[in-house]
């Protein structure tokens, strides 16, 4: 009922309107023909324009009007309706235009500049932080920042398209009314009366209104775009020093590192985006079906550290470690990945953390082979920079594919060669490593799982209704089988394989239905340790804390059981996080650290 009378009044709304101000003396007959033209045009065109465009198909339910949405539908339709009085206007000659010419022609073009360019800036500020929240979901703009302060090759064109279709292109096309208004801003508008023509509104004050809209856009949308990516937070931490990564920092030399008469291997495989969310609700995970279930079965024979009481469980993902490049730090050096402050650019200066040691580093002391591979391109994030100067590692990325013409040079499927080619590659370059004659370190990160959505091998089953399900089951299918074929081979039983997502996952449409009270933690096995865990459940720990704890899965003997900001989990020690708690673990860390930038970042550091 309350739908047809909000119809039926803003019909007699708008007749009243144009049959008094515009036509005046009209017959009965007009009065009738304006009553149905205004109730039945204006009506159907806002339905149409939120079932087909805003996608409310409830727009025709009677409940809908018993909402805040009865106030938007009447906005809605006066401003229709008077789109549709000013056309009358025209047409009747009531509104008439008197052509103004700018006095100064120079001075005119810059303001309408200023209009233009803050109409966009402002929309571009909201466009780009509500895309930048759906397409990477709730990740920090730090990493957007870090990844805008390195190197950026290899960059899936995915991203690019969806920057150029999303906040660009909306920003564009929404600017375009008052750019229309501006570029036909040339007349001073009159009313006809029965005693002729009177201006109601003058050039100058319209290009002033527009002026002030344009200032009021620009500040809006700043102020909604920096709060939507909480930047008043990051300038906050950036001018603050925080003396807890100097209190708690432990040096490689002061852990007195030991390694066994035998070296072992180390294999650390990284799976892009791996968490425990993906395993049944039994197991810890939030799944009705277990999508990773040869992991799961997998993790019978090692050790898996979980936060809870249930079998999997992860570590908590902490401020600097949300994103591949990060993640691979905080494992492989103990320590988060902060954006630089006067310090240097993360790669391409041809340094990376100069000042940090990290388990490439070590183990190259240590007379091992390293070697790292990616189907992507090394260069994104400055990854080459990172792993050739922390261990002199060789890189085995796209380019490197194409070099050695593994595959052709135009190659280039999903982020540069999928995980099927990367696991094929991967076996000949472990065979080669393990008839070196010295102890090896491979490093491998897989690709196929990464936002949005996934890619899915033309060889993958496609079981679920989700194509990142489908994507996900897979990798964990031919990761285990990559992982059967390591433990099949003679260098094995000298050899620790880890096997850790590499990062929670960004992908948001498939997260958008979990509860939010839900801990996502990445997955984490360790085969073959050398030693064996004191406390394997209810660890509340941090990637970081896989520094140490790698090495002291490869039987290297830490005093005091700590290196890095990490803890051994192998160990009785408890972990900064369960000595000081997550709240101010994570909140410390992300505060600017003078003793980060000084003794990590800065280029001094370098040899």
């Amino acid at each position: 009922m309350i739908q047809f009378v909000i119809y039926l009044a803003i019909g007699i709304l708008f007749t009243v309107l144009d049959c008094l101000l515009i036509r005046r003396k009209v017959s009965i007959f007009k009065w009738i023909a304006s009553f149905f033209f205004y109730t039945i045009f204006i009506n159907a065109s806002v339905i149409g324009i939120l079932i087909l465009y805003l996608h409310k198909p409830n727009t025709l339910l009677p409940k809908m009007y018993q909402t805040s949405f009865a106030l938007k539908y009447i906005i809605l339709a006066c401003i229709l309706g008077i789109i549709l009085m000013l056309v009358q206007a025209v047409l009747n000659r009531r509104l008439q235009f008197e052509h103004q010419a700018p006095k100064r022609a120079w001075t005119d073009a810059l303001i309408n500049i200023v209009i233009i360019l803050f109409t966009v800036i402002g929309l571009l500020a909201v466009f780009f932080a509500d895309w930048f929240i759906d397409f990477f979901g709730n990740i920090t703009p730090e990493q957007f920042l870090f990844n805008l302060n390195s190197p950026i090759k290899g960059t899936s064109d995915d991203m690019t398209n969806a920057m150029l279709k999303g906040p660009i292109l909306k920003a564009i096309f929404y600017s375009l009314p008052l750019l229309f208004l501006v570029a036909f801003n040339r007349f001073n508008i009159q009313w006809l009366t029965a005693q002729g023509a009177k201006t109601f509104l003058k050039r100058i004050i319209i290009r002033f209104g527009l002026l002030i809209i344009a200032t009021a856009v620009l500040i809006s949308g700043l102020y909604y775009g920096s709060n939507k990516l909480k930047l008043p937070e990051v300038y906050r931490a950036y001018n603050q020093d925080s003396k807890y990564i100097q209190d708690n920092y432990v040096t490689s030399d002061a852990a007195h590192l030991k390694f066994p008469k035998q070296k072992r291997n180390l294999i650390h495989i990284y799976l892009e985006s791996m968490e425990n969310s993906y395993a049944s609700k039994s197991q810890g995970g939030y799944m009705d079906e277990n999508l990773i279930p040869n992991l799961t079965k997998l993790s019978n024979e090692g050790v898996h550290f979980s936060n809870t009481d249930k079998p999997f469980g992860g570590p908590q993902q902490i401020y600097g470690s949300g994103w591949s490049v990060a993640g691979m730090v905080n494992m492989g050096m103990g320590i988060p990945l902060k954006i630089p402050m006067n310090g240097n650019s993360y790669g391409k200066s041809g340094y990376f953390l100069p000042g940090a040691v990290g388990i490439g580093d070590i183990l190259h002391k240590e007379g091992y082979n390293q070697t790292i591979m990616f189907g992507a391109d090394a260069d994104f994030g400055g990854l080459t920079t990172y792993f050739t100067t922390h261990g002199h590692y060789k890189i085995f990325d796209v380019k490197y594919a194409r070099q050695q013409k593994l595959i052709p040079k135009d190659y280039n499927v999903w982020w540069g060669f999928e995980d099927d080619k990367l696991y094929g590659f991967a076996k000949d370059e472990i065979t080669r490593l393990s008839k070196a004659g010295k102890p090896f370190n491979f490093t491998m990160e897989t690709a196929d799982t990464h936002f949005p959505d996934g890619y899915l091998s033309k060889n993958a089953p496609t079981p679920h209704k989700s194509h990142y399900a489908n994507a996900i089951s897979y990798s964990d299918e031919e990761a285990v089988k990559f992982i059967k074929w390591i433990q099949a081979q003679p260098f094995y039983d000298n050899t620790t394989i880890v096997i850790t997502g590499d990062h929670r996952s960004m992908d948001k449409k498939f997260f958008k239905h979990f509860d939010p009270k839900y801990n996502r933690t990445v997955f984490n096995l360790i085969l073959n340790p050398a030693v064996k865990p004191h406390q394997t459940k209810q660890r509340q720990y941090a990637p970081l804390d896989f520094y140490p704890t790698t090495l002291s899965a490869m039987g290297v003997e830490i005093k005091g059981h700590r290196l890095g900001l990490g803890t051994d989990l192998f160990s009785k020690e408890k972990t900064l996080i369960e000595r000081d708690g997550f709240k101010k673990f994570d909140s410390e860390l992300s505060i600017r650290s003078n003793y980060y930038d000084k003794e990590f970042v800065s280029e001094k550091q370098s040899h």
